[in-house]
């Protein structure tokens, strides 16, 4: 709702706008009129809509031309705060309307105390001209008569216009109107089947206007529907058909603060689009620390999955896809996200993979995850304040360090290499694809991103790999910032390693992010590298874990060992290097990492997804 409304009075002189405002404040017709009266605010207590209300005067005889488009331009600069009377002034009308952006009009008749009959039916075919004009009101600053049903209209006018919402030339809701009504219901839609049963419109009712609906008032609603709609109701519960049909009814009959309201919960601003701080809540974000989601969210999120997994095979198909994010303005996920997270055989996003993408999505750009959120109406059906309330701030790393322990659950791994060193298939390979179906990825759909479930010591933790331009000499920040880095080589290329020595050595050597270098291609023949020493010995030198064995040249899915390793390496960066290079660390991690692999995870699935 506004904060406030600011009312322009503006008309012909001795039209009474002067009066008007002065028999409103005194509740008697003044002895003596001033030219123009100051600007007055009615405090929010004594105003129908509880909203602080500002009126303002002009006068002709004081004020120039200019002064008025000053007046107009403050009202309407200012959406959310502006409202105008217009005073019967027909010159007036044609003149100011092009200065008036949009902002909505109410013509009144003043001085109807002089006239024996109604001039509505002069006025009617003005209102009818200009689409502008919300409403026509008679009034008399003498006899006090709708000064007060005057300035209430013009209130009314700001916070519930008709304009946006419907054509009168049509006698239906504009396009915008009926996209933004279609959402909500979507949204509120809770088992996806295109009605809103009687739990659903009860919460609905609860969300928008805090109390439930009867039974008998509920029937009442659905009869309304099926007295005038074949369609409107189906299983005894309300279709799109029917809810759009209500509203239309509503603001028929003058009741548009029933449809503003629902608009306004569910987050649209005057022009019907979502409103900024609605998508985008504040989140503070200290430096060196991470953003997560929490249970909640994951929760929340679970259920939309389900919501939408229709043929539940826990995966989502390109339609069952579509229809998810049908509440979206664009479809914020491209091919790419298809390798970036895992999937099925038919290629189709899997449970896990879905919420690995929604963790990929908060670390990466937790604003974009808050307006994703945001239209899939996270804050109503979970009711909680806003978005940032499904957002965990992680602490900052160093105290992590200083603690030698962690809570988070995401760690970023940055993998660097030579070009051809086998970085993009390292990625895949986490997503159990092998050297076969990574030939079948296209090019232009390649993800630089790869993300997935590991288990570490029985705990479950999210490793997401990113793999970074092997241009050493162009690193941004984000390159470097990460938990753990991955030095990547082709043991069949003489010329590969020296790439990993060089960036190490310029970037990590005297870093406190763990280093792990990776032997790839360990299927083809191992060539002797060009370099000084050999791979193990610079990682003895520097106090590195040995070069680990990688391929993904297999027949099944590739090994995972390695992606718990680095994982392990992440969560515990304070380990001495002896314990990294220690046979006994890496089997108590693998060990871990297989027991959770048979039982954790069908754990987890029971707890936060139950089917």
């Amino acid at each position: 709702m506004r904060k406030d409304v600011r009312i322009l009075l503006v008309g012909e002189p001795k039209v009474g706008k002067t009066s008007l405002i002065m028999s409103l404040v005194s509740e008697e017709f003044p002895k003596v009129v001033p030219y123009r009266a100051e600007e007055i605010t009615i405090p929010a207590d004594v105003t129908p809509e509880k909203v602080p209300t500002h009126i303002v005067d002009y006068s002709e005889a004081e004020q120039t031309d200019e002064q008025l488009f000053q007046e107009i331009s403050k009202v309407s600069r200012r959406v959310a705060q502006k409202a105008t009377v217009r005073f019967r002034c027909h010159v007036l009308l044609n003149k100011m309307l092009c200065m008036w952006f949009r902002v909505p009009l109410i013509l009144v008749g003043n001085k109807s105390d002089l006239v024996e009959h109604s001039s509505m039916e002069t006025i009617l075919p003005i209102m009818n001209r200009y689409s502008e004009i919300e409403t026509c009101v008679e009034c008399s600053a003498k006899n006090l008569k709708n000064i007060s049903e005057l300035f209430y209209y013009a209130q009314k006018a700001v916070l519930h216009p008709t304009g946006p919402l419907y054509c009168p030339e049509r006698r239906d809701m504009k396009s915008l109107c009926v996209k933004a009504l279609t959402r909500i219901f979507k949204v509120s839609d809770l088992d996806n089947d295109g009605i809103l049963n009687d739990n659903e419109l009860n919460f609905f009712q609860r969300t928008c206007f805090n109390t439930p609906l009867e039974s008998q008032a509920l029937e009442d609603v659905k009869n309304v529907v099926r007295k005038n709609l074949s369609d409107g109701v189906c299983d005894n519960g309300l279709t799109l058909t029917g809810f759009l049909f209500l509203h239309t009814l509503f603001i028929q009959r003058g009741r548009h603060e029933t449809t503003w309201t629902v608009l306004r919960r569910f987050g649209y601003d005057d022009d019907l689009e979502l409103n900024q701080d609605y998508l985008f809540p504040p989140l503070k974000l200290p430096p060196d620390c991470t953003t997560e989601l929490n249970h909640n969210a994951y929760l929340f999120l679970q259920s939309i999955f389900d919501k939408h997994d229709k043929d539940r095979d826990c995966a989502l198909s390109p339609e069952e896809t579509s229809d998810l994010f049908d509440v979206f303005p664009y479809m914020p996920w491209g091919p790419d996200v298809n390798n970036t997270v895992c999937t099925n055989d038919q290629g189709w996003i899997t449970y896990q993979g879905y919420l690995s993408q929604w963790t990929l999505t908060t670390y990466l750009d937790v604003q974009r995850c808050l307006e994703y959120l945001g239209y899939l109406g996270y804050s109503i059906i979970a009711e909680q304040e806003s978005q940032a309330s499904g957002i965990t701030v992680t602490r900052d790393k160093k105290i992590d360090l200083q603690k030698k322990q962690t809570q988070r659950s995401v760690f970023r791994c940055n993998v660097f290499g030579d070009v051809g060193s086998g970085k993009s298939g390292f990625l895949q390979a986490f997503l159990g694809r092998n050297h076969m179906r990574q030939k079948t990825i296209r090019e232009e759909h390649r993800s630089y991103y790869a993300i997935s479930t590991t288990y570490v010591y029985g705990q479950e933790k999210y490793l997401l790999l990113h793999e970074v331009s092997p241009d050493f000499d162009t690193l941004s920040d984000a390159d470097l910032a990460c938990d753990i880095v991955c030095l990547f080589y082709d043991v069949s290329n003489p010329y590969s390693f020296e790439y990993c020595a060089t960036v190490f050595k310029q970037y990590f050597m005297d870093s406190k992010v763990p280093c792990m270098m990776i032997a790839a291609k360990s299927d083809l023949p191992e060539i002797k590298q060009m370099y000084g020493c050999s791979p193990l010995e610079f990682c003895r030198r520097h106090k590195m874990p040995p070069p680990q064995s990688f391929t993904c040249n297999t027949a099944a899915a590739p090994s995972r060992d390695i992606y718990t390793k680095l994982t392990t390496m992440a969560m515990y960066p304070h380990v001495c290097q002896a314990d990294l290079r220690s046979s006994t660390f890496w089997l108590r991690a693998s060990a871990g990492a297989t027991v959770c692999a048979v039982l954790g995870f069908a754990m987890y699935r029971v707890l936060l997804k139950p089917r």
